[in-house]
């Protein structure tokens, strides 16, 4: 037997000498256990060559790579071979007795919840599985739930990464140290066999890899997925068998023998040139693109490397960095040394596959391996991003990278041991480099021709798709550990590389203004480049930031900060910027000056260096600022809506950029290097700047008219504030400039709070993150917690009526409101700008409420700030210099006279900047003599603001358009409002521009005097050129003599409108109440700034007293030029359109709310109008019904009936009652279980189904009620409408487009007038409400009569008032709503009899209706009618109308004198022998006995029977007929219960005499009875009886009956409820019914015996209905006793009793298999009334096309369902075709829903949210309180 081998090199074919064949041919045949017994004992002998070569050969022969890996046989060989003689299951377990893991490592992939505890954690990045959280102690920690997104492992035991008072019990007590050593024979083939089984699975990946991209690498894997899960089930073997598989996979040796495969297998060699090619291009960048660099330039090589990447250079600008810069070794080929090496190759090279991936991650706990896997890893990082990059599933892919990263870099030595020898921060910054290359594009910022910067193209994939994310996350990952951080600043050429990466993104996303028209297409490409800002740049920064905050770091902070500016410099020069912004551009991204910012921020903030030494200088200072200015600018500008036409997305990018996640690492270091320049610069340079930035420095004139060439009219307003409200935030911010972190935290907090009240977790999210982390607390700080409860109130969660369930909100305390509402920290912090209007609303309500300011519109509260920091102090400057008081002054004079644009939010702004001057005083300036004077001399002698309050200006030169009002007529006298005369000074505001450059020019002369003139090519006249020709300028002297004060007085006169609304004294009154100004409007503004500068300086209150003094002439009305024409300010024509909203508004909600009384008012019974229609008012008309539609009043008629409002539902609530009143539990473990048999439904079902089997059928569908489930409910809103309208109504609904939530074709409407939802109309009878007194008059007839009056009118077929011979509209409209009644229900709920659709069935299931509905109210009444009173649901009940149609209906059914129950309940049968012989005559089964008949359903059967309208005597008739039945069935049910020797001593002893009132009139049937039923009782009870506890179960069980028959006698005769006491509701209602005398004498006792009256000898009548009974009783005897001992008394109907913690049920169900398909569900449901698990949206369990949600909901609840998700923690409604999200019962601490378990912080119930539920099932109101209604498609 000669084995034949593949061909060798040579071409022919080589034999194998036949010894071996022979042995391993041998081997294979016997049987595989044996064998390796064999082998075993071989190998364990001190000379164990022949076992290794005998080994060697069989698995030459078993392992062969040629098999196809599907092959398994190779695979139990192995598992024989490992596990010796014994099998493979017992060498597990064996080898898990070993297990010496201190590290619980359990590896999980996406979608696994798993838990992260704060409290416990080191890094930020650590998990548990549940099983150890659950078993460690974590309460009172910060943690929370979650979800993997990309898969993680378990951190218990490894205290790298987590404290170990956090580890669970196993973990903390180490139980793997002291575990026995291995035996050496154990494992022993398990390292000869896996070297060779890797080898071969490596082997097989080699071969199953090809280049081309179609390759099917997933068809490769597929068939290696037993091998490879055999490999993952080693690992889970434990300790022991992890050592060997480290052992074998980082071994050189071994794979130095078995890579290559062996000389003469072609096989192994074809493999092995295969993976060596692959190796070839694992460099970053490839051998042929290095070949060429050799020869070429740098630039070439990448140039060519580029083509091959199949991408064309022409057709995209894009642009290559040389290669050179970088580390050569981080660019070549990888070489392998060990298995675990090419292992990692090939699970990159095949996309980490997942299970691969899980199977490196499970040995991590081994730590030998962990150290060796993370240098293999490190070393490969290169080639993975390389790879992730070209890849087609990305995202999927980048999740199992940082899977594994995450596991590696959390752990800090380990880290800083790679960074150390494996340069991993040189690989990570060389591979990011590298990777943004691949997309970088010419920047078009500033000079677009001559640009050499280049920055990342948003719109690439790697950007747009969230690529570089891996690396980055990996890269924030080690940065967060310290040792690496600082080798990272240590490194200055890694800097110097960051520093290029970062500026990559320097300008990236540039926004041009569209002048023209609208953008074609607007790119969304900001959210990527806001991404990439944040988490490429921003992150990395905070990361180093938390390093540097001690002054021992001084020297990192220095070396950033110089590499910041070299690199800033590099970019100006790049952009070829120099002092000029080319116009109509922005970006938001600046990260290079947001570093530098950030560092000097901490370096002033935390390590006490002088801000001096940071900066560079003026010249560059003044470039640094412009960009971050532009931004502001531009945010004022993109508000003005003068972006409109670049789209929505620009609006998107104003607002991401002070967004909370972003505001941080953007708009506030933006903010803070305005603030510092401004500090640094001269502050007339900076206003001049700032004011030509915002471009309204045309409108800074004193003239009414001008031009601006940059604005149109509507945007110069907006501009305006916008200019003044930055000055205001950058004057008055200290976020960077001396506030603590608690401070900022708390300012942070007010202002969120100060929009909107709050819930914890939107407040947690909305504040910034970085300056204060809110997990875990930084020694010396405030937490979250702590400051909330200082800032804010807690407001629980309620439930409104509406059905809008409100969640725990934290509001703002009252003394935040008064003392620290910011309205400028929460302008800066403003996504939206609605939302400073909404703080400025509560503020006011928040005003008026206390009573501080009461009328008209408080003004934003001025507030005073924190000191600044001293290296700061020069920003006060800004608020001192000429240019800006000029601005103020020029802006007051022009809101005095009402020129066109000024608004009160730029008086308030104006005003505050004056306040911050007057709080902010700088000390004067020695050197300011030397300055060169300048035109602004002429308006102030000096800067301080103080000093130029009182400073008079009284001529003014300015430049206006000829045909303004300022220009002289001829013939005109001067105007009186603006005295014209000449003096002296030039255009002085006018030179703002001109003052700017000049400035410029003389700093750049300072420091480079060659550069002197050539800086400004560009001359100044030609920027500011209008285009087209306006009108000539010329320049007009206008006279002012005004002072800033006196101006300020004149506004508060005008303001105020009273003359001199400021006496002479005024400043005196003053200093008695110093606080009275903090909160107020305008004039209170302007009264504050007064006093201050009086009280400050004398000079000022001087001149204050002396304009107080002087009475002012009236201010006279101007001409009417057309810009003048504004008579009415355009804020008080705002407030009064307000006004009359207001107005209106609650005139519209009065009228609102007395419509809802009138027609929705549940309470109160006195305004029932023509709505109540129980015809309770004696009246001599018909009754009158309102149509909603058509608004007329009349009575329903025959050719035109009238229609309530009604909804029919399907209900089963009355079938899941219990007996008790506990709410059955909710099973959450395995033990627990719900039985359904003693529900309500179920023990009628069974009732039914008994008699059937004994009784005629159709006797037994008329003995009982069905509807217990699935009965039809019927409620209405009590609106009425004509038939015909509502049809027309219909139509129209029918024709309207839009989506309603409601199906018209089902007959869906909404009420017309309540829009409450309905789905038919219900007829009203016809009628004069004149037949009530007939019906009501009591007459005196005896019983007797009655009864046979009775008789009589059954026999008389139902005689109607409707002629029965012609249909009348009426009648038709009847036989509609029945049919609409059939339909609401499910069949199997109508056919309970023998033949279905028989008239018996039809009969049975409408009398069950109103059965159903009379059942319901009761429930709805609280079980019974002690309330008494029209309760909510009757004052809009449809019974009475119910009543009549469900009559006419069944009195198309006569019922068959024969078996006429009346004559059975009223007459002695003549003669027994004679009833019994008929029954055998005609073989069929009897009829049911009256004993086992249910009285109240006779009674619906009667009295629906009966012609109408019944008179009320032969109603109570009938009702006590049927009593003496009930009570009888009551001793019998009694006598059941007692035991033989009770019955005995009953019957004989005396005692029954001394009760002879308790059995007047029925003594002897008493013993009847007790004798009858003697026969088949087998049924023995203990309990011992006394009369009182007899008479009490006796009237226990007659009470459902006689509440039943009340109930329908008040809404057949609108007879009032009486209430009463719980223990006389028997009295009371038997006395309500006139079975008993009104007034019983209250000290007798009362006796259920003394109601009952009968017409024959009860004792005749007695013993023929027990009779009945015995008739069956030798039979059946057991059975018929159960129909006996009936149960009347049911509880209220309750949902299930949920657990107080949500995580008790998550824990059980979420990982439950769903009973119908054996799966885990991916979304996991519970019906919340029977516990019942179902799939929802799971197509495993899909019947009928129905999802198994509303399959359970049609089963269970007659189409209504309510479901709770486990994986969401939300309920769901489903009602019929339409569903709802109901909301949460389970909140968190703060009173929180928390919807998919988003936060998974614990959740709890919350009670009163749950009672809302129960009620509205139990009141079946889903559907009206409910909003958001949805069709499901039976898809749930």
């Amino acid at each position: 037997s000669y084995t034949l081998n593949a061909a060798s090199p040579i071409g022919k074919t080589t034999y194998i000498k036949e010894p071996e064949c022979m042995m391993a041919a041998l081997l294979l045949r016997r049987d595989k256990k044996s064998t390796a017994a064999h082998l075993k004992s071989d190998l364990n002998r001190t000379d164990n060559s022949s076992g290794v070569r005998q080994l060697q050969e069989l698995l030459d022969s078993v392992l062969n790579p040629e098999k196809p890996p599907a092959d398994t046989e190779a695979l139990d060989w192995c598992k024989c071979l490992i596990a010796g003689e014994e099998g493979f299951e017992e060498f597990c377990k064996t080898v898990r007795s070993y297990d010496n893991a201190t590290l619980c490592g359990l590896v999980w992939t996406a979608n696994f919840v798993a838990y992260r505890c704060r409290t416990c954690g080191i890094s930020p990045c650590m998990s548990l599985c549940a099983e150890c959280f659950n078993n460690g102690d974590h309460t009172g920690h910060d943690f929370n739930m979650f979800r993997s997104q990309a898969g993680g492992a378990c951190d218990c035991g490894d205290s790298n990464v987590m404290r170990e008072t956090g580890f669970c019990r196993r973990h903390r007590l180490r139980t793997g140290e002291n575990v026995p050593s291995v035996p050496r024979d154990l494992l022993l083939m398990s390292e000869m066999v896996l070297p060779r089984f890797i080898i071969c699975i490596i082997q097989y990946l080699r071969d199953g890899y090809t280049e081309p991209a179609e390759r099917d690498l997933q068809k490769v894997l597929q068939q290696l997925e037993p091998q490879i899960t055999f490999l993952e089930e080693l690992t889970k073997m434990g300790g022991a068998m992890r050592t060997v598989l480290t052992k074998i996979l980082t071994n050189q040796q071994t794979f130095k023998d078995l890579s290559m495969g062996q000389e003469e297998n072609v096989f192994a060699k074809k493999n092995y040139e295969n993976y060596l090619s692959a190796l070839k291009n694992s460099g970053l960048v490839s051998v042929e693109e290095k070949a060429q660099t050799g020869a070429a330039e740098p630039t070439q090589g990448s140039e060519t490397g580029e083509d091959q990447d199949g991408q064309s250079i022409g057709q995209r600008k894009r642009v290559k960095l040389s290669s050179s810069t970088k580390d050569p070794s981080i660019m070549d080929s990888l070489k392998h040394k060990c298995f675990l090496e090419e292992l990692l190759f090939w699970t990159i090279k095949y996309e980490f596959p997942q299970k691969m991936v899980t199977f490196l991650l499970n040995m991590l706990p081994d730590q030998d391996y962990k150290i060796t896997f993370t240098k293999t890893f490190v070393q490969h990082y290169a080639f993975i991003m390389k790879t992730l990059m070209k890849s087609q599933e990305s995202d999927t892919m980048s999740n199992r990278i940082v899977h594994i990263s995450v596991q590696l870099f959390s752990n800090e030595d380990l880290a800083r041991h790679v960074t150390e020898e494996c340069q991993l921060l040189d690989i990570m910054v060389t591979v990011l480099l590298y990777m943004m290359e691949s997309c970088l594009i010419k920047s078009e910022l500033q000079d677009e021709e001559n640009s050499r910067h280049v920055v990342v193209n948003c719109s690439e994939a790697l950007l747009k798709n969230n690529t570089y994310w891996p690396l980055v996350s990996d890269f924030i990952n080690i940065l967060s550990h310290q040792s690496v951080a600082k080798k990272f600043l240590e490194d200055h050429s890694l800097l110097m590389l960051w520093m290029s990466f970062v500026s990559f993104f320097q300008g990236m996303n540039l926004n041009k203004r569209e002048l023209s028209e609208h953008v074609e297409f607007e790119s969304q490409t900001y959210y990527a480049a806001f991404a990439a800002e944040l988490e490429a740049c921003a992150q990395p920064m905070w990361g180093l930031l938390t390093h540097c905050k001690v002054k021992e770091t001084q020297e990192y902070t220095k070396t950033v900060v110089r590499y910041c500016l070299e690199t800033l410099q590099i970019w100006f020069d790049a952009i070829g910027f120099v002092d000029e912004l080319a116009p109509n551009q922005v970006t938001f991204h600046l990260p290079l000056h947001r570093y530098y910012a950030m560092f000097l921020s901490k370096a002033v903030k935390c390590q006490g260096l002088d801000l001096e030494s940071l900066l560079p200088d003026q010249e560059m200072l003044m470039r640094i600022m412009v960009h971050p200015l532009q931004i502001q600018a531009s945010l004022s500008e993109i508000h003005s809506n003068m972006w409109v036409r670049n789209g929505l997305q620009i609006k998107g990018q104003a607002m991401t950029y002070v967004q909370s996640h972003f505001c941080n690492s953007m708009i506030d270091p933006d903010i803070f290097l305005l603030q510092v320049c401004a500090s640094r610069l001269d502050p007339d340079y900076f206003i001049s700047s700032v004011f030509e930035r915002f471009k309204v420095v045309d409108l800074l004139t004193m003239a009414s008219v001008h031009q601006n060439t940059a604005l149109d009219g509507e945007q110069e307003r907006p501009m305006l504030e916008g200019a003044l409200t930055f000055l205001v935030i950058l004057s008055s911010l200290r976020i960077h400039l001396g506030m603590a972190d608690d401070e900022i935290l708390r300012a942070e907090m007010v202002s969120q709070l100060c929009m909107n009240d709050r819930t914890h977790s939107s407040l947690l999210d909305l504040i910034p993150e970085n300056p204060n982390p809110k997990s875990g607390i930084v020694p010396g700080s405030c937490s979250f917690e702590e400051m909330l409860s200082a800032v804010a109130d807690f407001k629980a969660p309620v439930f409104e009526l509406g059905g809008s369930m409100q969640q725990g909100m934290y509001t703002p305390k009252a003394e935040v409101w008064e003392k620290e509402f910011d309205p400028i920290m929460v302008i800066l912090r403003t996504v939206y700008r609605r939302d400073v209007q909404s703080a400025m609303d509560r503020y006011s309500a928040f005003l008026k409420q206390s009573g501080m300011h009461t009328t008209g519109n408080p003004w934003p509260p001025y507030k005073e700030r924190t000191p600044l920091h001293p290296c700061y102090k020069g920003l006060d400057r800004l608020l001192h210099c000429k240019t800006l008081h000029i601005v103020i002054f020029t802006l007051l004079y022009k809101i005095w006279l009402d020129h066109s644009n000024m608004s009160e939010h730029v008086l308030c702004m104006v005003l505050y900047l004056i306040e911050l001057g007057l709080d902010n005083q700088v000390e004067e300036d020695k050197g300011d003599e030397v300055r060169p004077s300048h035109c602004h001399d002429s308006w102030f002698p000096g800067t301080n603001l103080l000093s130029n309050l009182h400073h008079v200006i009284n001529y003014v030169r300015v430049r206006v358009p000829e045909t303004a009002p300022e220009v002289k007529r001829e013939r005109e006298p001067p105007a009186s409002t603006s005295a014209e005369a000449s003096n002296f000074g030039q255009a002085q505001v006018f030179s703002l521009v001109a003052e700017r450059r000049r400035k410029f020019q003389e700093i750049i002369n300072r420091s480079s005097t060659e550069a002197s003139q050539a800086v400004r090519p560009k001359s100044s006249s030609t920027r500011w050129v209008p285009p087209g020709t306006p009108p000539q300028l010329v320049t007009e002297i206008l006279e002012i003599h005004e002072s800033m004060l006196s101006l300020l007085i004149k506004l508060h006169q005008k303001l105020s409108a009273k003359q001199n609304s400021l006496s002479a004294t005024w400043l005196e009154d003053m200093d008695a109440n110093p606080n009275r100004h903090a909160h107020g409007d305008g004039i209170t503004a302007i009264e504050r700034i007064l006093t201050k500068a009086a009280t400050r300086s004398h000079q000022s209150k001087r001149s204050i007293q002396e304009i107080c003094g002087k009475v002012f002439p009236p201010v006279a009305p101007k001409k009417n030029s057309p810009t003048a024409k504004k008579t009415m300010d355009k804020e008080e024509r705002r407030q009064r359109a307000r006004e009359r909203q207001q107005k209106l508004l609650a005139e519209f909600a009065s009228r609102q709310k007395s419509f809802m009384e009138t027609a929705m008012d549940v309470e109160s019974p006195d305004t029932e109008a023509a709505m109540d229609l129980g015809a309770s008012e004696v009246k001599e008309s018909e009754v009158l019904y309102d149509c909603v539609i058509c608004g007329q009043s009349g009575p329903s008629t025959e050719d035109r009936p009238t229609g309530l409002v009604v909804l029919l539902q399907a209900s089963s609530v009355l079938g899941h009652r219990c007996k008790s009143d506990e709410a059955k539990k909710l099973p959450t473990t395995d033990e627990e279980r719900i039985y359904p048999a003693d529900t309500c439904g179920a023990a009628h079902d069974v009732r039914l189904a008994l008699m059937q089997s004994f009784f005629k059928d159709s006797s037994c569908l008329q003995s009982v009620s069905i509807g217990w489930d699935g009965g039809v409910y019927v409620q209405t809103c009590g609106h009425t409408l004509h038939i015909d309208c509502h049809k027309s109504y219909m139509e129209s609904l029918r024709n309207d487009q839009v989506m309603q939530g409601f199906s018209v074709d089902k007959g869906e409407f909404t009420c017309p007038l309540c829009r409450q939802f309905a789905n038919s109309v219900l007829p009203c009878r016809p009628g004069r409400s004149t037949e009530v007194v007939s019906w009501h008059m009591p007459s005196n007839k005896k019983t007797s009569v009655l009864v046979k009056e009775v008789e009589d009118l059954q026999e008389q077929l139902g005689f109607f008032p409707v002629s029965t011979t012609t249909e009348s509209n009426l009648s038709k409209e009847m036989e509609l709503v029945i049919k609409d009644i059939k339909n609401t229900t499910q069949r199997k709920y109508m056919d309970y009899g023998k033949n279905p659709g028989s008239p018996d069935n039809d009969f049975l299931f409408m009398y069950s209706v109103a059965r159903t509905n009379l059942e319901l109210e009761l429930v709805h009444r609280g079980g019974n009618l002690c309330s008494g009173g029209a309760s909510g649901a009757a004052k809009r009940s449809c019974l009475n109308q119910l009543f009549h149609v469900l009559a006419m209906h069944m009195r198309l059914y006569s019922i068959d004198s024969a078996y006429n129950p009346w004559t059975r309940l009223t007459q002695v049968a003549p003669s027994r022998d004679k009833m019994n012989s008929r029954v055998c005559l005609d073989d069929e089964r009897p009829e049911v006995p009256m004993l086992f008949r249910d009285c109240p359903s006779l009674l619906i059967i009667f009295v629906l029977t009966m012609p109408q309208p019944l008179r009320k005597e032969h109603f109570i008739c009938l009702v006590r007929m049927l009593y003496n039945l009930q009570y009888t069935q009551a001793l019998a049910a009694l006598s059941a219960k007692f035991s033989p020797e009770e019955r005995q001593a009953w019957s004989t002893s005396g005692t029954l005499k001394k009760f002879s009132l308790f059995f007047y009139m029925i003594n002897c049937p008493f013993n009847t009875i007790c004798a009858l039923l003697l026969c088949f009782l087998s049924q023995l009870s203990s309990s011992v009886w006394s009369p009182q506890s007899i008479e009490y179960s006796l009237q226990q069980f007659c009470l459902p009956y006689l509440r039943l028959s009340c109930l329908l006698q008040h809404h057949l005769y609108g007879d009032n409820l009486s209430g009463c006491p719980e223990e006389e509701e028997f009295s009371g209602l038997a006395g309500c019914l006139g079975l008993l005398d009104p007034a019983p004498q209250p000290s007798n006792p009362m006796y259920s015996a003394s109601c009952l009256d009968w017409t024959v000898s009860a004792f005749d009548l007695m013993s023929q209905w027990c009779s009945e009974v015995t008739g069956l009783a030798d039979t059946q005897a057991e059975k018929s006793m159960t129909l006996l001992v009936q149960d009347l008394q049911w509880a209220s109907p309750h949902l299930l009793h949920l657990p107080d913690n949500y995580n008790t049920i998550f824990q059980y169900y979420h990982k439950k298999a769903c009973t119908a398909c054996k799966k885990v569900p991916k979304d996991p449901a519970l019906c919340l009334v029977c516990g019942t698990f179902v799939c929802l949206k799971g197509l495993c369990c899909k019947q009928h096309g129905i999802c198994e949600c509303v399959w359970h909901s049609q089963h269970c609840g007659a189409a209504t369902g309510i479901f709770l998700l486990i994986n969401a923690s939300v309920i769901i409604i489903i009602r019929g075709h339409r569903f709802c999200l109901w909301g949460s019962v389970y909140l968190d601490a703060h009173g929180e829903e928390d919807r998919d378990l988003r936060r998974g912080k614990p959740l709890f119930l919350c009670v009163e949210r749950y009672r809302v539920l129960e009620q509205q099932w139990v009141s079946h109101t889903f559907d009206h309180i409910n909003k958001r209604w949805g069709p499901h498609y039976n898809g749930l």
